[in-house]
């Protein structure tokens, strides 16, 4: 039985100048934002071996359910985010999973990477 499902995904305005200048230096036609080819597996290789930090999809994706659990984002919210089915009667049956009530559970958890106060 297949478990994750592609849902919607929400990004802040950190993200999106990551993101835009992610996309710049792409030269490829593929339409997935990441696509996990032999060249992006060398791109995280190549970060590793400069940062001593081994950074790949499933960390990121680790990181990023970690960080909304410390910011005290229900668990079966973290599970929608990371593309989970949910488990438990309450949040198959009775749990809001709509785009603009995830958008604002989102919002409000104000998921930061980079500490402005650091820079």
């Amino acid at each position: 039985m297949r478990t994750k499902r592609t849902w919607v995904s929400f990004f802040n305005e950190e993200a999106k100048g990551a993101l835009m200048e992610y996309l710049g230096t792409r030269t490829d036609d593929d339409p997935r934002l990441f696509p996990l080819s032999l060249k992006y597996t060398k791109i995280f290789k190549k970060a590793a071996t400069e940062t001593g930090l081994q950074v790949t999809p499933q960390v990121l994706r680790e990181f990023f359910a970690c960080e909304l659990g410390r910011l005290n984002v229900p668990d079966r919210y973290v599970d929608a985010f990371c593309g989970r089915v949910p488990q438990s009667v309450l949040a198959r049956h009775y749990t809001d999973f709509s785009p603009d009530r995830l958008k604002e559970i989102y919002d409000r958890a104000g998921m930061r990477v980079f500490d402005s106060r650091m820079s």
